[in-house]
Formats: C-alpha cells, sequence, structure tokens
C-alpha cells in the first residue's frame, strides 16, 4: 500500500492555530463532508473513539496523534495531515488520566480493515524518527511534507 495515495492536499493544513482537539476534528470533519470524503456522523464517531480509545504519543521530544473511526463513516478513504506551532492536549494512548502535547496529527478516513492496519504500521514506523518529525512540523508546504512522507513511507 502507498501511503500517500490516501494523502490528499485538500486534507491537509500546515502550521494550523486551532488549539483544541475537537477543532482540529470540525476542521477535518467538514471539509471532508464538503468534499464527499464522509458522512455527517463522521465527527460524532471520531470525537467518540478518541474518547474512548486516545491516540496521543509523546515520542522523543514531540507528540503525535493518529485518530480515527469507524469503516462506515468513510465514503472516500483519505488521511488527514496537519501540523500545529502549539501543542494541542490529547489524552495519550497509554493513559486517559494522562495529556500529550501534539504537533502532527494523522486523522485516519479509511473504511477498509488492511488499509487503515497498513496505514497504522506505516505512520509508526515514520513517526519514531525525531528528524523525520522535525522536518514534517518545519514543512512551509504541502508538496514538501507530501514528498517527505513519501519518501519515509519507502524505507
Amino acid at each position: 500500500m502507498e501511503l500517500t495515495t490516501f494523502i490528499k492536499p485538500e486534507m491537509m493544513w500546515l502550521k494550523v492555530e486551532e488549539n483544541d482537539r475537537d477543532a482540529i476534528f470540525r476542521l477535518v470533519a467538514g471539509e471532508g463532508e464538503r468534499l464527499g470524503f464522509v458522512h455527517d456522523h463522521f465527527l460524532t464517531k471520531l470525537k467518540g473513539r478518541e474518547e474512548e480509545f486516545p491516540t496521543g504519543l509523546q515520542l522523543d521530544g514531540y507528540g503525535v496523534a493518529i485518530p480515527h473511526t469507524d469503516p462506515d463513516c468513510v465514503i472516500e478513504q483519505f488521511i488527514a495531515v496537519l501540523t500545529t506551532d502549539s501543542a494541542i492536549p490529547f489524552q495519550s494512548m497509554e493513559s486517559k488520566e494522562k495529556e500529550v502535547g501534539v504537533n502532527v496529527i494523522f486523522v485516519l478516513g479509511l473504511n477498509e480493515p488492511h488499509s487503515q492496519l497498513e496505514a497504522l504500521q506505516t505512520l509508526m514506523a515514520i513517526i519514531q524518527d525525531k528528524a523525520n518529525m522535525k522536518r514534517i512540523v518545519e514543512a512551509e508546504t504541502k508538496e514538501e511534507v507530501l514528498g517527505l512522507l513519501k519518501v519515509l513511507a519507502q524505507k
């Protein structure tokens, strides 16, 4: 599976200024619905799944979140990519009581189980490298992020 086939420029936002998780979810769900990628219950399901199974990961010097939801919410598969200048609080995957400051968010809008598993595995490999994540956070253009992810996904 080629990860970048699911990453669409219209579902990418760099250096977003939103400062809370729900604002990020509204942004992704709103644009996804406008483009016909998701059903109208995507936002509710995404928020519910994140409450029950948090996705914040504290890694070496940075935080990442990989929220996702039920396949029945997705019409056309996508992966939304967002970076922020200021960390956004997400509950930790390790413990709901812990909070992680997140600067990179990958929202998975995938409706095939094998696609979701493969995307998660590829993303987990990419986010383990601090230098790669720094380059993604510092990227100025969507094309730069796409190029980085394309190269990193093939390693």
